[in-house]
């Protein structure tokens, strides 16, 4: 009878946890689903699309000439042609490639508005491109101005010979392991700061 009796609190046991387990399998598949449905972004109409299209794009904060730029000022800069151009995602995928497009370095921008340097060891400041829907993407002083990227990040206008779409000037940078993370549609505002 004892041993009837151990057996069946033992398997009263198993069953018991056997049911906590699977209930926090379940509240783990949960909690991913929630999770992957907040990183999830929604692709917008056309018509919702067209609401966050900017004509033009300010260049402020701490620099000495404010700009207003257009795709027709763009043009007017020194315009740089890129190849085989590819976006890639967060895990590296390669997420479209553009065959030949067109901008302008961001560097040549900031260098006709002129950030606001005390002196020529005055570097701290940093650079926000920020899209219509307030995404943004952000660099250093040292970044364009003292590396590669400055060479490699660029304000575009031109895709495969037509206007790029979700907005007229997109912001990226092109030696960016992942391109993704930094190529701004929409673009708004390039805005710099000073770090304090």
């Amino acid at each position: 009878m004892k041993t009837q009796n151990y057996i069946l609190i033992l398997l009263i046991a198993f069953s018991c946890s056997m049911c906590n387990s699977s209930k926090k399998e379940e509240k783990k598949s949960t909690e991913k689903t929630s999770e992957t449905k907040n990183h999830k972004h929604d692709a917008l109409s056309a018509k919702d699309s067209l609401k966050l299209v900017n004509h033009q794009i300010q260049v402020k904060g701490e620099v000495e000439f404010p700009l207003q730029l257009t795709v027709d000022s763009l043009k007017k800069m020194k315009v740089v042609t890129i190849d085989n151009l590819k976006i890639t995602g967060k895990n590296g995928e390669v997420k479209r490639e553009v065959k030949v497009c067109k901008g302008v370095l961001l560097k040549d921008i900031l260098e006709k508005a002129k950030i606001k340097q005390e002196d020529h060891k005055d570097r701290n400041f940093y650079i926000v491109a920020r899209a219509s829907d307030n995404y943004k993407a952000t660099f250093s002083w040292a970044e364009l101005f003292n590396n590669p990227t400055g060479e490699n990040t660029f304000i575009l206008f031109e895709e495969n010979g037509k206007p790029v779409k979700n907005g007229e000037m997109i912001a990226i940078c092109k030696n960016d392991i992942k391109t993704g993370p930094r190529h701004v549609y929409w673009l708004k505002s390039i805005e710099v700061y000073k770090v304090k």
